[in-house]
């Protein structure tokens, strides 16, 4: 087991955001964490890196407690989130904004030749700004920024939000694909269909709990599922 988590409550002040949720991702899995806005899922992610430290419960990679850990230390621990908004250096060329991902990586240009590799797009674009690229290159530079890392668990949040459908097609693409390169993914997500095409197991939030969970295929055909989240005629409400 990779990451575990068991009973986390986290909050801002007094709203209790993150409500006794228990998960867990093995290695090599695309696991989902699926719902609504404000459900919790962004605190639960900002929790298991230190950015919104728990009130309670445990975190464990690898069978060790990271409870109580600053931000920093997660990356020590080759957990790396890619946060809502991409987040890129707009005023820094596509390289440079990929070399900051892998800073502490001593073999960090080997490491940009596989990510590039991995992203043609991003090769071609190598000197141009980050900030004129489209959404969805973003997305990518972001995704590949944090494979120089060379993340054993990476943490993505809302990496569709504000694609158009086609590159939105393209992203989780590639975040199927991060499985080659032995990433495990937890996968925050409000466009359901997409996500449970990929994953291999989901979680549903609501309200800062955990609601329902289980296989990817079986929680896409749940009736409950489908009549939140994906509208009476099947079609995804979130895309």
């Amino acid at each position: 087991m990779l990451l575990q988590v068991k009973n986390l409550r986290s909050a801002y002040g007094a709203l209790e955001v993150v409500r006794g949720v228990s998960l867990h991702v093995s290695r090599g899995e695309i696991v989902g964490l699926l719902g609504a806005n404000g459900a919790g899922k962004t605190s639960l992610l900002r929790s298991l890196v230190g950015l919104l430290p728990p009130r309670h419960g445990e975190i464990l990679m690898d069978g060790r407690s990271t409870l109580g850990q600053p931000p920093w230390r997660s990356i020590s621990n080759a957990t790396v989130l890619v946060p809502e908004g991409k987040m890129i250096f707009a005023d820094l060329t596509v390289r440079e904004n990929l070399l900051i991902g892998g800073y502490h990586n001593p073999d960090r240009l080997l490491q940009l030749d596989i990510v590039l590799d991995r992203f043609p797009r991003l090769r071609e674009r190598a000197r141009q700004l980050g900030g004129t690229l489209s959404g969805g290159e973003q997305q990518l530079l972001a995704l590949g920024r944090a494979l120089m890392g060379r993340p054993r668990l990476l943490l993505l949040d809302e990496p569709s939000l504000g694609l158009a459908p086609l590159m939105v097609l393209e992203v989780f693409a590639e975040i199927r694909k991060l499985r080659e390169l032995g990433v495990t993914v937890l996968l925050v997500e409000q466009n359901v269909t997409a996500t449970l095409q990929i994953a291999d197991r989901a979680y549903v939030m609501e309200t800062g709990e955990i609601i329902l969970e289980g296989d990817a295929a079986e929680l896409l055909h749940n009736p409950e599922v489908k009549r939140a989240y994906l509208g009476s005629t099947g079609r995804e409400a979130l895309l």
